[in-house]
């Protein structure tokens, strides 16, 4: 197989292109995950649509998997090739192709970085919203494979709301279009499908994308609680008084020192949690807002609340929140994180159990986290060469997140399924939900090439692609969709 479908992609694309080295190929075996791994049969870097979609086709010919690849940084084994086969690196299609200020929209190829794009956008007093912790490397497409958030989403909202249109390339390689620049396109709504299927419905090449103004004035705090309770409470106060900020993040214990230590940002390393809360809009707006924050931290148990005063101040705030993974590397040297969401009501409770948990299964747990969305973070910290780490993480974080369904909650906020929460999505959807969703998906790709064996716990087993795989050359493949 490996030897045919190099000899194959050598014949239509670039051989510069084709990455086949063993040295080359262990780059691409796994993402922002320790706990998948698989090495790819061979890698392919195109420049254009028309060069992803001839690779496509060849592999759909040969029955190979085929995994779509952003910047690698995914935390949920998404695009890593267990099955092997042809890994597609959308690194290169990286450019911005037009942005439109009347319209506040940009045509962006899929490897657009978040922030690359809001710095173009800059110039016109816009920006992309969605905001991951890792957009200073993620991609536009890896945002919508899975339907990435940010500290931003609880009020500009996730990827799928900043989405317009698509240009997808299918299993057999053919390129369609799907959305529409206007709003309220009538028809199904097969872009709102694509995004968030993880690579598994077809590879997003490009987007039409909308851009959000930039807001004239933004105020950002930081609340310090000796009690942790307090700060959840504090939470859920700002949203039921109305006030939908920006972001609202919260930082607890031991992560609180790490992050300090790391980045200086200006956070007590003693607290037992933090709260980062930010506004943005009209100058009076936030004013108001402003002093209405204020009263309910000190109202909720805050000993001290901090406001930045200038984009100095601001930017350390926020470095501490988005370096705050890489500083916990400080702690111990393997980390597996989740993102189960709960009502945020239920935050206080949510956040004992894990301290609960951490110290039964005898494991590091840094919570870290989108307070305002109820999105968990927990980070589970530990070190591979001590016997039995592994495991107990594993343990741990499947407890968590089966207390988050059990609160109302869901397995995933914004990280995605992949090979690492797919044996949860029946915690959360019945037999005919998944039944409909192996439908969808074989609608797309009837034979199980495009990124087997991830998102769904059934229809799409290893076994099943295996035997699909070996039925393809009976398949009439111009004859599906």
């Amino acid at each position: 197989m490996r030897d045919d479908l190099v000899a194959a992609l050598l014949r239509v694309v670039d051989p510069a292109i084709v990455l086949r080295r063993p040295e080359e190929l262990m780059l691409y075996e796994y993402d922002g995950s320790v706990l998948d791994q698989g090495m790819p049969e061979v890698v392919v870097v195109p420049r254009t649509t028309d060069e992803v979609a001839a690779c496509v086709k060849v592999a759909f010919q040969l029955g190979a998997p085929i995994v779509a690849r952003g910047a690698g940084t995914g935390l949920a084994g998404g695009s890593v090739p267990e099955q092997g086969g042809l890994v597609i690196s959308l690194a290169r299609l990286n450019r911005i192709l037009a942005i439109d200020p009347v319209a506040r929209t940009a045509r962006v190829q899929a490897g657009v970085v978040n922030t690359d794009l809001s710095l173009a956008a800059a110039r016109y007093g816009l920006h992309f919203a969605p905001d991951p912790s890792s957009q200073r490397s993620s991609t536009i497409g890896g945002n919508i494979a899975t339907n990435a958030g940010g500290p931003h989403c609880l009020k500009y909202g996730v990827t799928t709301n900043h989405i317009l249109a698509a240009t997808v390339v299918l299993a057999d390689g053919r390129v369609v279009e799907l959305g529409h620049a206007a709003l309220d396109a009538p028809g199904y709504d097969l872009l709102g499908v694509m995004i968030g299927s993880e690579g598994t419905l077809g590879i997003v090449t490009e987007a039409l994308v909308k851009l959000t103004p930039n807001p004239e004035a933004v105020r950002t705090f930081l609340a310090i609680y000796d009690d942790l309770d307090a700060a959840s409470t504090t939470v859920s106060a700002i949203i039921a008084h109305g006030i939908l900020p920006a972001a609202l993040e919260m930082l607890v214990g031991q992560g609180i020192a790490a992050v300090e230590a790391a980045v200086q940002a200006g956070y007590p390393a003693e607290a037992r949690a933090v709260l980062l809360i930010e506004i943005d809009g009209l100058g009076e707006e936030v004013a108001a807002q402003a002093e209405q924050i204020a009263a309910l931290c000190r109202q909720y148990g805050a000993r001290e609340l901090r406001a930045a005063q200038d984009e100095v101040q601001r930017a350390k705030l926020w470095a501490g929140r988005k370096g705050a993974l890489a500083a916990c590397a400080r702690i111990a040297p393997h980390y597996h994180i989740q993102d189960g969401v709960v009502p945020r009501s239920r935050l206080p409770e949510l956040l004992r159990l894990t301290e609960e948990v951490a110290t039964r299964h005898q494991i590091t747990i840094v919570n870290i986290f989108h307070a305002g969305d109820g999105n968990l973070h927990p980070l589970l910290l530990f070190d591979l060469r001590h016997p039995g780490a592994l495991e107990r993480a594993v343990a741990a974080s499947e407890e968590i997140l089966q207390a988050c369904v059990a609160a109302g909650g869901t397995i995933s906020g914004e990280h995605g399924v992949g090979i690492e929460k797919r044996d949860y999505l029946g915690w959360i959807f019945g037999p005919a939900d998944l039944a409909a969703f192996a439908d969808v998906r074989a609608v797309f790709d009837p034979v199980g090439v495009m990124n087997p064996c991830k998102l769904l716990p059934s229809g799409s087993s290893c076994a099943d692609i295996r035997h699909a795989r070996g039925a393809l050359r009976a398949v009439d493949r111009g004859a599906w969709i």
